[in-house]
């Protein structure tokens, strides 16, 4: 009969520690979702912010202007090679590729060299570490709730650790004092 009531208590504490999983889960994932929402809310805000200003904006379209001049003038030399090629010059198939990844280059330059694609590209990163920020709370609130030690506990056992050693040393230095003293 006492194995009935310790397969009994056992399950109970199974069940007890089961719904505790499952509520831990539950509130990882509606913060999960939570974070979620609030990155897409900032990145609609950075979507809406990130006309940029008239002088950004202005250089950005001639970066792409830029950009498709190079991309035309490779169509041309593709052109005039394959039309050479088609009279019977002897071409290599290399150079339609060389034109290509050389206008790419050119092209991709010249975007991304503008200060609107700079912009851009300041406002995602952003974007990306505040959600990077946004998860790692999440995370840590999860372990938290899971029973498990956060970063912040680790780091707080850190430095008592190291409080501790430091006032180790002073009584070992202070100890050894004393006995030079008695001696």
């Amino acid at each position: 009969m006492s194995d009935t009531n310790t397969t009994t208590d056992a399950q109970e504490e199974w069940a007890d520690m089961m719904d505790d999983v499952n509520d831990a889960v539950a509130d990882s994932i509606e913060q999960n979702m939570a974070a979620q929402a609030t990155f897409m809310e900032s990145w609609a805000d950075a979507v809406e912010d990130s006309v940029p200003e008239d002088e950004d904006l202005s250089e950005g379209i001639d970066g792409y202007n830029r950009a498709y001049e190079v991309w035309m003038d490779a169509a041309e030399r593709m052109f005039e090679r394959s039309a050479d090629a088609s009279q019977g010059e002897d071409v290599d198939p290399s150079e339609f590729r060389d034109i290509w990844l050389q206008s790419a280059n050119e092209a991709f330059k010249e975007v991304m060299g503008t200060s609107a694609f700079a912009a851009a590209n300041g406002q995602l990163i952003e974007a990306m570490m505040d959600m990077r920020d946004e998860a790692d709370a999440v995370g840590q609130d999860t372990l938290a709730q899971m029973g498990f030690a956060t970063r912040d506990d680790v780091v707080e056992v850190g430095e008592r650790l190291v409080e501790l050693e430091r006032r180790q040393q002073e009584l070992s230095d202070k100890l050894d004092q004393i006995i030079e003293a008695s001696e």
